[in-house]
């Protein structure tokens, strides 16, 4: 996946979620979370992208990482 698509990719995950938090009724707990650790994956792929090609390496030998490693880092 090209850093374009990942961008591209956030952009309708962010129009989602601020879709979901402006519906004007409590929005469905379940699909804003799995947005939310969607968007954290994919913010993520892009830094090891971009941290790759910094460095000399190829941005391709990145991988998604699950969830659970990507909501445990520091803010």
């Amino acid at each position: 996946m090209a850093d374009e698509e990942i961008l591209q990719r956030i952009e309708q995950l962010v129009d989602e979620e601020h879709a979901l938090r402006s519906a004007g009724e409590a929005p469905d707990a379940a699909r804003l979370a799995h947005v939310e650790e969607t968007l954290d994956q994919c913010w993520d792929l892009l830094r090891q992208r971009r941290a790759r090609r910094q460095y000399g390496q190829d941005p391709a030998d990145t991988a998604v990482r699950d969830s659970t490693t990507v909501e445990r880092y520091q803010q």
